[in-house]
C-alpha cells in the first residue's frame, strides 16, 4: 500500500488495503482524526453513507469507497488486522478541489500596440474541462468579431493550459479578463493597455502589482571661458 494518496473534490476514491495469509481475522478500516471506526470486513459501520466497504470474496483487496469526497475528508486513514497486537498501516489522504490561475493576476500591464497574452491554468480537476470559455468586462469573447487578432490555445491534460492571445493592443482592450472553465471556479485578470512608448511595466503573481514611468534627464554641463584682454 501507498502512504500518500491525492483524491480529488467529488470523485469517488478507492483506498485499496492488500493483505497476504489473512486465515481467519478480519481487515478494518480507521479514521485517525476522530478514531472513527469506518468498516470491519464487508461490513460498513458508519452512518454516513459516503463510506463503503468493500470486498471481492477469494481476493486479498480490502477496499474502503468514500463517494462524493470533501476537503474535509483529508486526513489518515488506516487499514488494520486483527492480529494481537493489531497490525496496521496507514494511508494519509489528501482531498483538493480543482482551482484555477491565470498568470501574472491580480493585474497585467501592456503596452498599446503590443500582443496581450494571457495564460490560464487548471489543476486538480476530475478530468479535462470540456469546454474553457473567455470574457472580457463580463461579455464572452467573440473571436469572429470584426476587431480580429483575437486567438484561442487549449492544451487538455492532468494541468489544462489555455492561452487567450489578442494582437496590436488598444485602450479599449483594458478590462477584466475571466478565465470560466466548465468544470472548476473562474480566474480573473485586470489588464491595463498603457500609452507610453517604453514602459517599465511588472506584475507579480502574489497578489501585487507596479508600474514604473521612465522620464528622460538631461544633464548640461557649462563650461566657464575665462578671456584675458591684454
Amino acid at each position: 500500500m501507498q502512504s500518500n494518496f491525492t483524491g480529488l473534490v467529488g470523485k469517488t476514491l478507492h483506498l485499496v488495503c492488500k493483505v497476504k495469509n489473512l486465515g481467519n481475522r478480519t481487515v478494518s478500516w480507521i479514521r485517525h482524526r476522530d478514531i472513527h471506526l469506518l468498516t470491519v470486513g464487508r461490513y460498513t459501520y458508519t452512518s454516513d453513507q459516503r463510506f463503503e466497504a468493500q470486498h471481492l470474496v477469494h481476493t486479498e483487496e480490502w477496499t474502503l469507497r468514500i463517494r462524493y469526497p470533501q476537503r474535509k475528508d483529508s486526513g489518515i486513514y488506516e487499514c488494520q488486522i486483527s492480529t494481537t497486537p493489531p497490525i496496521g498501516h496507514p494511508i494519509y489522504l489528501t482531498v483538493v478541489e480543482p482551482i484555477t490561475i491565470i498568470r501574472g493576476a491580480p493585474d497585467l500591464y501592456v503596452n498599446k500596440g503590443s500582443t496581450i497574452n494571457l495564460t490560464c491554468i487548471v489543476k486538480y480537476a476530475p478530468e479535462p474541462p470540456p469546454m474553457m470559455n473567455w470574457s472580457h468586462n463580463t461579455q464572452v469573447i467573440n473571436f469572429d468579431s470584426p476587431r480580429g487578432g483575437i486567438s484561442l490555445v487549449t492544451e487538455k491534460g492532468p494541468e489544462t493550459t489555455s492561452r487567450l492571445m489578442i494582437q496590436k493592443a488598444v485602450p479599449s482592450d483594458s478590462g477584466i479578463y475571466t478565465c470560466q472553465p466548465s468544470n472548476a471556479n473562474p480566474s480573473s485578470i485586470k489588464v491595463h493597455v498603457v500609452n507610453e512608448e517604453h514602459p517599465a511595466a511588472m506584475h507579480h503573481g502574489e497578489g501585487s502589482s507596479s508600474y514604473v514611468r521612465t522620464r528622460p534627464m538631461c544633464f548640461i554641463i557649462l563650461t566657464i571661458v575665462n578671456v584675458i584682454f591684454i
